[in-house]
This record gives structure tokens, C-alpha cells and sequence, in this order.
């Protein structure tokens, strides 16, 4: 980490250095710092473990431990008595975190693609990740880290032979997305698309816009926006801090297009994609496949279509990027086990992204799933066994029972409903009456001790629910 010294971390997070406890041969001046990290157990040699307060546990029980690990100072928030190497007081760690990452981010020379939206904002950043690296060195959010405390630790990964960094920045609140913008300064703006996620606290969709759109509020002099232009909402930018938004879409009207659109289940689908001349570049178009199942992923293939676009990539080495692209646990992974083929798609939920899985149960044929698969020597069904979903404010309950109703209409054998506010997904299903069998759970738990006589060996299991369900443990267990 060039530049990052223990003294310049005290500077940069405001914080109090007491160096005493240096080991010979280390400067609180002129030693670099190698890596900073939340977790006790992933501190190195040379790096710096940040000592926070969790709901569980407090990271300040550790501090010893990561110095005989090899950590050259901490950084924490009370006095040490008799400390075992350098440490940084703070008032607030995780204020520090931030703080640390901002500066951090102020002294790197490479371009951030910044990603938000209410859905897609996982599969899209590993397409944009993808493409760009045909032609760069990329590092991208790993896992969730798309928050307040993932984001900055993601830029503290960063390292000086990086080139870019495509950065996932999650929100739930008015305010937050001004603080991650805030600290990782993108140069490129995307917002994949303004559904109803977090309807709790920011109440409509054009609260949803605005919460959104604070991504802007620290883009780079010279940025530049790539939108999804077949959103109602996100259409209605035309222009921020003088850069003209770069749209994608289905319609022909946007700078990037799709149309020759084919639907191949399970293995993804193709389609021909659309260039309009930009920046001096000549207008072109390219057939690729889409590696990834259901139609929402041509969004997110067209998104990183008009980022490659912006870096000045080829037609041929966005395809490539497109078509490399690999499934993330719990978003649309196609998992085959010997009994059934399962749609992992668990790691979050909102009323836009159940309905797009269901039409991706409802589009796949059950006979081109596994052929060779010993479990196609049954008859297979479609099951769909979602869960609650969160934070949709004041319509919930009707959000829900909406689902319900559109699950019905999908000629789906098995529907399946878990979780509170899923019983009013289960009274929409049956009030549309066409679910072959229909059931309802009001814990996962109860589903668990039934799931053997719901679920049969060559079913094609649809498992979506909101994180905070933790339907990973389905997954887990139908595999």
C-alpha cells in the first residue's frame, strides 16, 4: 500500500498515534503499511487490524492475538495498557475505516466503475468485471462487501499495478450512497435500474431515484453515466454535472440495444447486441452468448456492452468478457445434484427480481435440464420455494400477495411459501387457484421437516427468499 504509513493512517483517520511499541528496524514514518483488515484472523505480516465493536463481539479482545500474528499497529478506540506494538486511537473505528479508505482512494491512480440499482447490481458488476478485464487489471467487490464497511475495506484491497476497480454500492437509507460516493470517487456512474427494494425507508420508487442517485454527488470532474434507458425513472436523467448519460436497453433508441434475443433456459441465452457510435468510435453490432440464465442478464450484459464501450474495448473483446462470465453463489447458479437441479437464487429478494426468477422457472423446459442426469429418470416438476421479502414499507403485505398471484400464472406444479409476510404471497397463489399444490410455512424450520415429502428426486427447485431469511441452509440441505 505505497504511501501508507502508520503515521500517515494517524493523519488521514484523525487519530492519535502512540509508536512506542515499534519493533527495531520499523518507522512510524517511512515503513509501509502491507494490508488492513476488520477480521482478527486475516491480518498479516506488516498490516494493520482495525478493532471494532459488533453486536457479538468486540474486536478489541483481539489485539493481542493479531500482534503475535505480525500486525504492525492497530487502530481502536480505547487506550492500551502495556501494548505489544503501535496503535492508532480513534473515537470511532469504523469512522476511521472510512476515513482511512477515502484518503486511500485519493492517492490511487486507476478508474472505479461505481454499480448501484435496486436489482442486478451483483451479476452486473461481474459482467462489467469480466469484459474490462479483456484489456485491464480489475479488481472488483468480492461477496457482499457493497456497504459502509464492505466498500471501504474492497478499496483498501486495491493495490498500485491496478487498473480499474468496478466497486458494488448497496444502500438502504437516504444519505448512505453519499457516503460510499464520497469515498470511492467512481468515474463511471451505473445504475442497473429503480425497483422496490428498501421501500421502508425511502418510501417510493422516486425516493428510491434520489437515494440512488447520490452515486453522483462525488463522480469525478469528467465522469461519465451509463443508465438502463427502458427504466421510467432512471430516463428522466438527462444530464448531470455537464455528462450526457449513456443508455442500454432492450429499445433501439438507446446507445446500446439488443434485439435477435434467444432464450435457452438453464444455459443462458444469445442475442445481438447494438453500438451506436460514440466518442469517435464507428457504430457496430456482435452476436454473443450470455452464460447466465434469464433475461434480466441481457440487462446486465448490455450494461457492461456500454461500459467496455467508454474504456474503448473492441466488439470482440466485450464479447469475450460476456461470455466468460461465471455464476455467483446464491444469484441464478445452476446447481445439478444427482437427485434434482436447483436455481440458487436466495441471496436477496424484492418483488422485480422474484418475478423475473419465476419467469425463468416458467420459461425452462424441463427436458433440456440434465439429460444425462439420473434424476431425469423421474417425472419432473417446477418448484418454486420462495421466502419473505424485506423492506417493502407500507405495501408489503400487498407486494406480496401480488407475487403470490404472478407465481400462479406461471404454470408452476409446486409453489411453495415461507416466512410471515409469505402468507399473504400464499393467499394470492391460491386466490388465483392454478398452482397444482400450494403450501405455506410460517417458519423455515417447519418446511425443513417436510421437505422430503414436498420435494421429489427430479424436481427443478426455484429457492428464493430475502438474505435475512437464510435460505443458504435450503440450498445447503437440497444439495
Amino acid at each position: 500500500m505505497k504511501k501508507m504509513t502508520l503515521a500517515t493512517i494517524a493523519q488521514a483517520v484523525g487519530g492519535t498515534l502512540h509508536a512506542e511499541m515499534l519493533p527495531a528496524g520499523i518507522s512510524a514514518d517511512h515503513t509501509e503499511v502491507r494490508s488492513v483488515v476488520l477480521d482478527s484472523r486475516l491480518v498479516e505480516q506488516g498490516g494493520i487490524f482495525i478493532a471494532t465493536r459488533g453486536e457479538h463481539v468486540d474486536g478489541h479482545s483481539f489485539i493481542s492475538q493479531v500482534f503475535e500474528a505480525g500486525a504492525v499497529g492497530v487502530i481502536c478506540e480505547e487506550a492500551l495498557v502495556q501494548p505489544k506494538g503501535a496503535y492508532i486511537l480513534v473515537e470511532s473505528s469504523f469512522q476511521a475505516l472510512k476515513d482511512l479508505a477515502e484518503y486511500y482512494r485519493s492517492q490511487l491512480d486507476l478508474k472505479v466503475v461505481g454499480i448501484t440499482g435496486s436489482v442486478g447490481k451483483t451479476s452486473t458488476k461481474e459482467f462489467v468485471a469480466g469484459v474490462l478485464s479483456q484489456k485491464y487489471r480489475v479488481l472488483k467487490t468480492e461477496g457482499n462487501y457493497n456497504n459502509e464497511v464492505g466498500l471501504p475495506l474492497t478499496v483498501l484491497r486495491i493495490r498500485e499495478d491496478c487498473e480499474v476497480a468496478v466497486l458494488e454500492m448497496g444502500i438502504s437509507d437516504f444519505g448512505e450512497m453519499h457516503r460510499l460516493s464520497k469515498i470511492a470517487k467512481p468515474d463511471v456512474c451505473l445504475i442497473t435500474n429503480i425497483g422496490q427494494c428498501h421501500l421502508e425507508n425511502l418510501g417510493t420508487r422516486d425516493g428510491i431515484l434520489k437515494a440512488k442517485s447520490e452515486i453522483f454527488d462525488y463522480m469525478q470532474e469528467g465522469g461519465q453515466i451509463c443508465l438502463n434507458g427502458d427504466d421510467d425513472k432512471l430516463v428522466t436523467i438527462r444530464e448531470v454535472r455537464g455528462s450526457v448519460p449513456v443508455f442500454f436497453g432492450g429499445e433501439s433508441s438507446n446507445a446500446v440495444y439488443a434485439d435477435h434475443y434467444e432464450n435457452r433456459g438453464l444455459i443462458g441465452s444469445s442475442a445481438r447486441i447494438h453500438m451506436k457510435a460514440y466518442a469517435g468510435q464507428d457504430e457496430c453490432s456482435f452476436e454473443t452468448e450470455i452464460p447466465l440464465p434469464g433475461e434480466h442478464m441481457l440487462y446486465n450484459a448490455l450494461a457492461a456492452t456500454a461500459v467496455g464501450m467508454l474504456f474503448g474495448l473492441t466488439a470482440e473483446q466485450i464479447r469475450a468478457g460476456i461470455r466468460d462470465v461465471k455464476a455467483v453463489d446464491g444469484r441464478s447458479h445452476v446447481i445439478h445434484t444427482d437427485r434434482l437441479t436447483l436455481i440458487d437464487d436466495c441471496y436477496n429478494a424484492n418483488p422485480v427480481s422474484v418475478k423475473a426468477a419465476l419467469d425463468l422457472l416458467h420459461l425452462t423446459e424441463l427436458s433440456d435440464i440434465s439429460e444425462d442426469a439420473a434424476h431425469m429418470d423421474q417425472t419432473a416438476r417446477k418448484v418454486a420455494v420462495l421466502g419473505d421479502m424485506f423492506e417493502l414499507g407500507a405495501d408489503e403485505a400487498e407486494l406480496h400477495r401480488e407475487v403470490g398471484a404472478y407465481a400462479a400464472q406461471k404454470q408452476i406444479d409446486v409453489l411453495v411459501c415461507v416466512g410471515s409476510l409469505c402468507k399473504h404471497m400464499y393467499d394470492g397463489a391460491v386466490e388465483a387457484s392454478s398452482v397444482t399444490s400450494c403450501h405455506y410455512f410460517e417458519k423455515k424450520e417447519e418446511l425443513e421437516a417436510q421437505m422430503d415429502r414436498i420435494i421429489q428426486d427430479g424436481d427443478l427447485v426455484l429457492v428464493k427468499a430475502s438474505h435475512g431469511m437464510h435460505f443458504e441452509e435450503l440450498i445447503k440441505m437440497l444439495s
